[in-house]
């Protein structure tokens, strides 16, 4: 986005649609990003003032994402941009870092100085003013003045400054937020502790400008989830389904990333969770009968969608995809119809986990009582993932598990993304599934526990069924819950879209 797509706040205006989408790109006001770095110091000086820790001084540091190379060639990788930096500065390009100062509030980027081939290579060298103005800073200096400019601007000259870096653990990836490096760093004090947590509680709760952008990005992705359904035919290459949400999402959309890599999986391959991988690449032909689950989401302006669509590629239901589309769809519509402030994710889980088990024991594929299936975790057998995650600038944002909350230990329980209580604003997916897992089912079933509930005769019918998901974005609100997502759920409405009916349907 150039930067005569910047406003200077309020709702995100429109630019004019394009020919073949009901949708527009979004102007995306950059004073989000000056609300963001607002909210971190409020929460700062809160966390200061309570615990007396540290003073109020010093400097909030950040350093922005790098530009990767393909391995050892110079074929340069699309870039995005490192996403707590994202949050707090909303910086397209490469090699920035940012400060915020503490005890004044001023905002401070840092850019990379370009060498002069830049210009006949890669576009026009901007100046410095040109970003204070893009991205509403208060200073802007270069990347190798930062040691300086960070000393000069330190009131109590007599101590060191003092800096607040980003290093924590994700819960989701297990992997570590690297701290800021620069030339110079020991004449500054580091604290490697405090900013982490709190920057990562920020960006739990989201405020109306980013629930505005993530419901956009809901929007062109349920528009291309549809797209995808009237377009499936037997024949045709998964790949072909993800280039169609690939194309629609880019040219009607404006959305050059997606939040993930496309899951496009079809017969068997849709009980692969996290189908669509470089060994597993979308590439299947699409049959006569099999199930299509597709999982794939927008990103735009650095905000995500995720949403899981599931559908008879032939476009009509049969007696047995019908059983098992209903066991989750009722399981997704239970959770959504519960979801309100102070309600534990775990129980949510577990409801739909009963819910899948409740509908599978009507039909006999399981049996027995279905308290005691839940006692064994036999749910797990059927959903082994987690009821969904929080979601924003990343498909998995942070905050999953807070400082003090503990990982279930319990077969699908463990997998859970968060364990946290719903709290007004947070974006959370809801996306419960029932596949039939060969190295899930055999050891349940060879497990005196919990063999008797199952019944094999029924199971055989659906060994190579593979899985359905539904997966939908749903934002938090004072009293419930609004879901973002708007695609097909129904069988019935799933049948009509594919065979050609408008969306929403006329009734």
């Amino acid at each position: 986005m150039g930067s005569g797509a910047r406003g200077d706040g309020g709702d995100l205006a429109m630019a004019s649609p394009p020919s073949s989408s009901t949708l527009s790109p979004p102007v995306v006001p950059m004073d989000l990003h000056v609300s963001n770095r607002r909210k971190l110091l409020d929460s700062l000086r809160h966390h200061f003032a309570a615990s007396s820790s540290r003073p109020s001084h010093g400097f909030v540091l950040l350093q922005g994402g790098e530009e990767q190379t393909r391995y050892c060639t110079d074929h340069l990788e699309l870039f995005r941009q490192e996403s707590y930096f994202a949050y707090l500065f909303g910086v397209r390009e490469p090699g920035f870092y940012g400060a915020i100062d503490i005890s004044t509030g001023k905002s401070i980027l840092f850019a990379p100085r370009l060498p002069a081939d830049y210009a006949v290579w890669l576009g026009e060298i901007k100046p410095l003013s040109y970003f204070k103005e893009s991205y509403m800073v208060d200073l802007v200096y270069y990347v190798d003045e930062l040691k300086e400019t960070l000393e000069n601007l330190f009131e109590e000259k007599e101590k060191k400054p003092l800096l607040f870096l980003l290093h924590g653990l994700n819960t989701d990836s297990n992997n570590y937020s690297k701290p800021a490096k620069f030339e110079g760093m020991e004449s500054f004090e580091i604290d490697l502790t405090t900013l982490h947590p709190i920057l990562t509680e920020c960006r739990v709760l989201k405020s109306e400008q980013e629930l505005a952008i993530i419901q956009y990005a809901n929007d062109v992705s349920s528009e291309a989830h549809i797209q995808v359904m009237r377009n499936a035919k037997v024949g045709m290459k998964e790949y072909q389904l993800e280039s169609i949400f690939l194309h629609h999402i880019y040219m009607y959309g404006g959305c050059r990333h997606c939040s993930y890599t496309c899951i496009c999986a079809t017969g068997n391959n849709s009980s692969v969770l996290h189908y669509g991988h470089a060994a597993a690449p979308n590439d299947k032909a699409l049959e006569d009968g099999d199930m299509a689950l597709m999982d794939m989401g927008a990103e735009y302006s650095f905000y995500g969608s995720d949403i899981t669509c599931s559908f008879p590629i032939n476009g009509k239901f049969t007696k047995d995809q019908t059983i098992i589309y209903n066991a989750v769809l009722q399981a997704h519509n239970n959770v959504i119809s519960s979801m309100r402030p102070g309600v534990s994710w775990v129980n949510m889980h577990k409801l739909a986990e009963k819910t899948i088990l409740e509908a599978l024991n009507k039909e006999g594929i399981v049996q027995g009582n279905v308290e005691e299936m839940m006692a064994e975790r036999v749910g797990a057998v059927f959903m082994p993932h987690g009821l969904g995650h929080l979601l924003g600038i990343d498909t998995h944002d942070p905050g999953g598990y807070a400082e003090g909350l503990e990982r279930p230990k319990e077969p699908g329980l463990r997998s859970l993304r968060t364990v946290r209580e719903l709290q007004k604003g947070m974006v959370i997916t809801v996306e419960p599934g029932c596949y039939f897992i060969e190295a899930l089912l055999i050891p349940a079933s060879e497990n005196p526990a919990t063999a008797k509930f199952f019944n094999h005769e029924k199971l055989e019918k659906f060994k190579k069924f593979g899985g359905v998901r539904i997966e939908s974005d749903v934002c938090v609100t004072a009293e419930g819950c609004r879901n973002m997502t708007n695609c097909p759920r129904e069988t019935w409405e799933i049948e009509a879209v594919m065979a050609g009916a408008p969306w929403p349907l006329k009734q």
